[in-house]
C-alpha cells in the first residue's frame, strides 16, 4: 500500500521576458505553484498550477496548513476519498481561487504518484482513446507593443507552416475597427482550411458590446469566441450564443462541477475549456468532461499542454489540447526537464510512467524555494 510520507510546495516567480497584454490585462511575471508528493515505497509524484502574477505564497500556506495535513499518511489511491477530505477541509477558505488551485495541485501529483507506481503513463492509467499523439492548436497572437495586424497574421502563418490545422489568437482589446483588421489579416495569412480561434479574456461587459465585434467578426468564419465574459456572468454566455453563430467556448477558470453544470444547463457553452489545475485537478476534470459528453459538448482544455495532453487522449469527447511551442507566455515550460514535441498539427504524447517529466530543479531554484512537509 503506497501511503503518502511527504509533500514538498514551491512558489516560483518567473518573468516575462517581455510584458505581455489580453483584453484588459498585462502581466510582467507569473507565479507558479509547484508540488512533490512522495510515497512510502519511494515513488514522487509532481502536480503545479498558476496562481497569478502577485501573491504567489497564498499557494503555500493552502498546501501547508489546510491540505498537506489531509494528505500525509493516507493511502495514495484512495484519490476520490481524498479529493473530499480536501474538498470538505477547505470549505470556509475558498472553494475557488488559490485554495482550489492548491487542491488540483495535489490532486495532479497523486494521479502522477500512482501512475508512476503503476508503471504506466498517465493517459494509459486514465484509460486511453488516443494512444501516441493528440489534436492541438497553436497559440498565440498576444499584444505585443508595436506589434501590428499584418504581424499576427504572421505569427498565425507561422504556426499553419509547423503543420497546425488551428490556431488561436487574442481579440478584444483594440475596438471593433481594430480587431476586426488582426482577424481579417490572420484568415487571409492561414487561408480558409484552417481553424481560427479568438480568445477574449473576458474583455466585454455585455451582449451589445460583444455583437459590436462579432458582427465584424463572423465573416471570417471563427472556430469559437473564448471568453466573452466574465466567468460568472453566465446569463450573457448563454444569451450571446443565441446571437452568434460563432460557438462560445469557457470554463478556463470555473471551478467544480456544480458551476460547469451550471453552465451546460443554461447553454452558456459549446465548448468547455476547463482546466484541471484550476477546476480541482484531475479528479474534478474527469467528472466535468463525463458530464459534458452527456450534453454533446466538448472539451478543448485551457493551457498546460504537459498536463492536459493526457487526459485529451483519455477523453471520448476532447477535441484539442492547447499547445504553446515556446516559453514567453507559457514560462512554466522553462520549469520542466522534458518538454512535449509536435508533430503534423499534434502533440506527441510521453511514454514514460506518469506525466512523463518532473521539474527541472536548476531552473526551479532561480525562481523560488522549497519548503517540507511530513
Amino acid at each position: 500500500m503506497p501511503v503518502i510520507q511527504s509533500i514538498d510546495v514551491c512558489v516560483a516567480r518567473v518573468p516575462l521576458d517581455q510584458v505581455t497584454s489580453f483584453s484588459n490585462r498585462t502581466v510582467h511575471e507569473r507565479h507558479y505553484g509547484l508540488v512533490k508528493v512522495r510515497s512510502s515505497d519511494g515513488v514522487e509524484g509532481i502536480g503545479f498550477c498558476y496562481v497569478g502574477s502577485t501573491a504567489g505564497e497564498l499557494f503555500r500556506v493552502a498546501v501547508e496548513q489546510l491540505l498537506a495535513p489531509v494528505l500525509l499518511g493516507q493511502d495514495s489511491l484512495a484519490i476520490e476519498g481524498l479529493w473530499q477530505r480536501m474538498y470538505q477541509e477547505a470549505l470556509l477558505q475558498g472553494r475557488m481561487g488559490t485554495v482550489m488551485r492548491a487542491l488540483s495541485a495535489l490532486d495532479i501529483a497523486l494521479w502522477d504518484l500512482n501512475a508512476r507506481t503503476a508503471g504506466l503513463p498517465l493517459h494509459k492509467y486514465l484509460g486511453a482513446v488516443e494512444l501516441d499523439t493528440v489534436p492541438a492548436y497553436a497559440s498565440g497572437g498576444y499584444y505585443l507593443d508595436g506589434k501590428t495586424a499584418g504581424m499576427v497574421g504572421e505569427e498565425m502563418a507561422s504556426y499553419a507552416a509547423l503543420g497546425f490545422g488551428a490556431v488561436k489568437m487574442k481579440t478584444g482589446r483594440w475596438d471593433p475597427k481594430g480587431e476586426e483588421a488582426r482577424v481579417r489579416a490572420a484568415r487571409e495569412a492561414i487561408g480558409p482550411d484552417v481553424a481560427l480561434m479568438l480568445d477574449c479574456n473576458n474583455g466585454w461587459v455585455d451582449t451589445v458590446q460583444a455583437m459590436e465585434y462579432l458582427r465584424r467578426i463572423e465573416p471570417y468564419n471563427p472556430y469559437f469566441i473564448e471568453e466573452p465574459f466574465g466567468p460568472d456572468d453566465i446569463e450573457s454566455h448563454a444569451r450571446l450564443a443565441k446571437l452568434t453563430r460563432i460557438p462560445v467556448a469557457t470554463a478556463e477558470i470555473g471551478y467544480g462541477r456544480w458551476y460547469h453544470k451550471q453552465l451546460l444547463d443554461m447553454g452558456g457553452a459549446a465548448i468547455l475549456q476547463t482546466d484541471a489545475a484550476v477546476c480541482g485537478g484531475i479528479t474534478e476534470w474527469k467528472r466535468i468532461a463525463a458530464m459534458a459528453a452527456g450534453y454533446g459538448v466538448q472539451m478543448c482544455p485551457h493551457w498546460f499542454h504537459d498536463l492536459h495532453a493526457p487526459l485529451v487522449a483519455a477523453t471520448p469527447n476532447a477535441r484539442y489540447v492547447e499547445f504553446f511551442w515556446d516559453d514567453q507566455v507559457l514560462n512554466f515550460r522553462r520549469l520542466v526537464d522534458r518538454q512535449l514535441s509536435h508533430q503534423g498539427g499534434r502533440v506527441v504524447l510521453h511514454q514514460t510512467p506518469g506525466l512523463g517529466f518532473g521539474f527541472d530543479e536548476k531552473e526551479v531554484a532561480k525562481y523560488g524555494r522549497w519548503s517540507h512537509c511530513g
